[in-house]
């Protein structure tokens, strides 16, 4: 493709522009949205670089009170997210520009949503109809703008926020949680450093793989799924080798939306180990997944051959299992990503631990197979040790 066919409009699941230099019409998109003092949130290492300092001062010379708010973690944490909201409201604003990596959208967008709440962030967990007690006026709009091409978050309904006091990571969900404009711009990207290109790439993998292989049915989010892994194959090793790919980079991009858009169907237990494992050693969510896949996917085996066997002939693979899963081992070590958990510094002291946590995490429920806690046990022991 060339770069201006990147350049358009689309609408799925919400208003995408994308293309190069899209990050000028920051401004316009949060005036279509009727903000007039934006709330830009995003994280403390983004927050010193030009990209943000010059979209803030873009915003104020089109007339719109924008300030900055990064006082986040690579893992938000309930506090960060009480911190914004003292932020948004004493600053008046009314709507947030969610500006980053997975932690800086998910931040973001949970500020947003709590800008209106009176009851506290945990009673709007995951869990049955909680969203349905919400106060919807009380929601501010969202322009996303994804700096990294891993979470997705930019097109979710869904926020990853830590509890602190219990060491778990929790979902936070509302259907208003997704924002109303995305702005899709390879160029903030460019800089992304290879490790951390790498990590998140292979974060969009995990969603999209894990929505593939989820048992539940729709066939829209599957459709999505598979391409959304193919352009990892082409382009995740292009981004990681030359951070300059604008092509490579849109693509990653366009992945990273696909496998949160895919994610509908659920995900399972690649996030269901890696939601512990980052909330006990915050450690970076992305490359949990990434060391995790193959050992979650050999688990898993019996019951996905077949759709393996299908997704490996669509991407150009020899049609088996085997193949899809010598293909993941291969582009792990192509990109640096290391093979054990014990490489990261995570032992297996807390295996029963992490094995009752993963039965208890939303993302087991998607998983191909209902594994017990002893089975989680026995995966996360074996990501520890190297055995496949």
């Amino acid at each position: 493709m060339t770069h201006s066919q990147f350049t358009t409009n689309w609408n799925y699941p919400t208003a995408i522009r994308s293309g190069i230099g899209r990050i000028s019409e920051l401004a316009d998109a949060c005036k279509t949205l009727g903000m007039k003092a934006p709330l830009l949130v995003t994280d403390p290492g983004l927050a010193a670089l030009p990209m943000v300092t010059d979209a803030v001062a873009a915003c104020v010379e089109a007339g719109l009170d924008c300030r900055l708010f990064s006082n986040i973690k690579g893992n938000p944490t309930g506090e960060n997210v009480n911190d914004g909201v003292i932020a948004f409201r004493e600053g008046q604003h009314d709507g947030v520009i969610a500006f980053g990596g997975g932690s800086g959208l998910d931040a973001a967008k949970a500020i947003a949503f709590m800008s209106g709440q009176t009851a506290d962030l945990w009673s709007f967990e995951d869990v049955g109809d909680n969203w349905s007690k919400a106060i919807e006026s009380g929601i501010a709009p969202i322009v996303a703008v994804p700096t990294t091409s891993g979470t997705g978050s930019e097109v979710g309904r869904a926020s990853v926020i830590t509890d602190d006091a219990n060491h778990v990571k929790k979902i936070i969900f509302h259907p208003k949680m997704l924002p109303e404009i995305v702005i899709l711009d390879p160029v903030l990207t460019q800089g992304l450093p290879a490790k951390i290109t790498a990590a998140t790439g292979m974060d969009a993998l995990s969603h999209n793989l894990e929505a593939y292989c989820s048992p539940f049915y729709h066939p829209m989010a599957e459709g999505i799924a598979i391409e959304g892994i193919r352009l990892v194959k082409e382009y995740l090793p292009q981004a990681v080798a030359n951070g300059a790919n604008l092509d490579a980079r849109m693509q990653m991009l366009v992945s990273s939306s696909m496998g949160a858009t895919a994610f509908q169907r659920g995900l399972g237990g690649m996030h269901a180990l890696a939601h512990p494992l980052g909330a006990l050693y915050d450690a970076h969510h992305g490359l949990l997944n990434a060391i995790l896949m193959p050992y979650v996917l050999k688990a898993n085996q019996d019951v996905i051959s077949e759709k393996l066997s299908r997704l490996a002939l669509y991407i150009g693979l020899d049609g088996s299992f085997e193949a899809f899963l010598q293909w993941v081992l291969d582009i792990r070590e192509q990109l640096g990503i290391p093979h054990t958990l014990a490489e990261i510094g995570i032992d297996e002291e807390k295996a029963e631990l992490v094995g009752r946590m993963a039965t208890e995490d939303p993302s087991a429920g998607g998983n191909p197979i209902a594994f017990t806690q002893a089975q989680y046990s026995q995966l996360f022991q074996n990501a520890v040790q190297g055995v496949l």
